[in-house]
């Protein structure tokens, strides 16, 4: 494990590389024989599984249900809405046959051309024709709204460059498409969701996130508004973390959905769409994590404890087997998920690696003499410090230190990104600071050409316009034009 270990590459030397190093040292994900994209591997799996539990616990907080819609959508359904098959044309895969048949020269199988689709079939890159064609069956009048559904699936972009967990052909998230009478509630549904996404990514991810609106440039596509998360990883790159879309009346009018209101009067559907994706993984790897591997936030681990017995023959294991189970035991009482490693197949070291390396908040070892003095080795993952303290009343020990590395795990992010954001006035500033990377916040005039000026000199893009803080106006720090605030600026994923 200590090999396994040496061959991780330092953030300093090689970002990309630890990164890349780490997602599969750790266990997280491999590339699959399919180009782009990805096996997700049980202990990466069990993250996601956590996210979506608390997500999907969030979303029915909230009001929402869950339901599924179908993978394969209509050609036809995508040109329905024009900005939004501009958005996703270049990335959709397509199916033109519904049947194989065998190579009449006896090479396996071949496409049957006889089995050539009447309409070509599109693996959804994102669900909203498909879903609005639908609704148009639900509504009829305002008594039928609000529909607020979500789908928990996968979806199909096919990207060139691919990268685990961040960027990838084939990729699981969830998607809500939710149904309203007026503009406001669909836009204030928008809204709450954002705050839902914050929450989770500051409460659960321990990621501190800005809340914004973005550019016309980078919003979604089809959509009026688009709200987003956005994080600031290590090597000071952005990532969004998830985005919200105020979609107006334009997918009801593309499906011709509409609704009788309370006179009688046909409308139009006001709509909102969101979703968050497994690039929450790769998110929360580079929020946190150091060159001796994954550092995990407890309330999103695979297991919160591991406890390593060290024991020289079978009588001192069944000893401390016993004590073991018992603390095991005191510590699901409470809700803390625990693992006891007593399997014979590798030495304590080696075990002790391991977890390091998997991110696990809560090491024990236990040995011997802690049974003799009635202590146990506590060993925490985000400050790599060990203590031995007494095993009276460990679980409320335990309890309390998941909380306190929950909380400076968030502390550590949050003020790196407090030092790696910064000010700027002027475009020459602006041009050395971005080289630095982090968040700077600087005045842009508004238009979209301005906007594609920075990008192509500089590769930073407007993250998200604040909602929050500081709104003071000024001059364009490249036009010198009116600003009507500060805008956060960085190089992303």
């Amino acid at each position: 494990m200590a090999k396994e270990l040496k061959e991780l590459t330092s953030r300093s030397k090689d970002y990309s590389q630890w990164y890349q190093d780490l997602v599969l040292k750790a266990d997280l994900a491999e590339n699959s024989a399919v180009r782009g994209c990805m096996v997700i591997k049980p202990y990466g799996y069990a993250i996601w599984e956590k996210m979506q539990r608390q997500l999907d616990d969030m979303f029915k907080e909230t009001g929402h249900v869950n339901a599924y819609f179908p993978l394969f959508i209509p050609k036809s359904f995508l040109s329905k809405e024009a900005e939004h098959v501009e958005g996703f044309a270049k990335e959709c895969a397509v199916v033109t046959h519904h049947r194989l048949m065998n190579d009449p020269d006896g090479k396996g199988v071949v496409v049957d051309p006889a089995a050539k689709l009447e309409e070509e079939l599109i693996v959804r890159p994102t669900s909203e024709t498909i879903i609005w064609n639908t609704y148009r069956n639900w509504i009829q009048s305002y008594r039928d709204l609000p529909i607020l559904c979500n789908q928990w699936a996968n979806v199909v972009r096919w990207e060139m460059r691919t990268r685990l967990f961040l960027r990838t052909a084939e990729f699981l998230w969830q998607e809500g498409h939710t149904a309203h009478a007026t503009s406001e509630e669909a836009e204030e549904e928008a809204r709450k969701m954002l705050d839902v996404y914050a929450t989770f990514a500051e409460e659960y991810m321990a990621v501190p996130v800005v809340k914004g609106v973005k550019s016309a440039n980078e919003r979604f596509a089809g959509a009026l508004e688009t709200y987003a998360i956005e994080a600031l990883m290590q090597d000071g790159k952005a990532l969004q973390a998830g985005t919200s879309h105020f979609l107006g009346q334009n997918f009801a009018k593309a499906f011709d959905v509409k609704f009788a209101d309370k006179e009688g009067k046909m409308d139009y559907v006001w709509a909102s769409s969101w979703g968050v994706s497994t690039r929450l993984i790769g998110a929360l790897i580079m929020a946190h994590s150091d060159d001796n591997g994954l550092v995990l936030p407890p309330k999103l681990a695979p297991f919160q404890v591991v406890i390593v017995p060290i024991y020289k023959g079978d009588d001192q294991l069944a000893m401390i087997n016993e004590k073991a189970n018992g603390i095991v035991k005191s510590l699901k009482a409470l809700g803390i998920s625990v693992k006891y490693d007593n399997a014979d197949n590798k030495k304590p070291g080696w075990k002790f690696s391991e977890y390091e390396l998997k991110g696990v908040p809560v090491r024990l070892a236990l040995g011997a003499r802690d049974l003799e003095n009635n202590t146990i080795e506590v060993a925490r993952r985000d400050t790599l410090t060990k203590e031995t303290v007494s095993m009276d009343g460990i679980d409320q020990y335990i309890k309390q230190l998941l909380d306190d590395i929950q909380q400076n795990i968030y502390q550590k992010a949050f003020d790196f990104r407090a030092k790696s954001t910064i000010s700027v006035d002027t475009y020459d500033e602006f041009k050395e600071k971005i080289e630095e990377g982090g968040f700077i916040m600087a005045h842009w005039d508004g238009t979209p050409e301005t906007e594609e000026k920075i990008k192509a000199e500089t590769k930073a893009t407007i993250r998200c316009i604040p909602l929050e803080g500081d709104k003071t106006p000024g001059k364009c720090m490249v036009t010198g034009k009116p600003s009507v605030q500060r805008v956060v600026f960085a190089r992303a994923y």
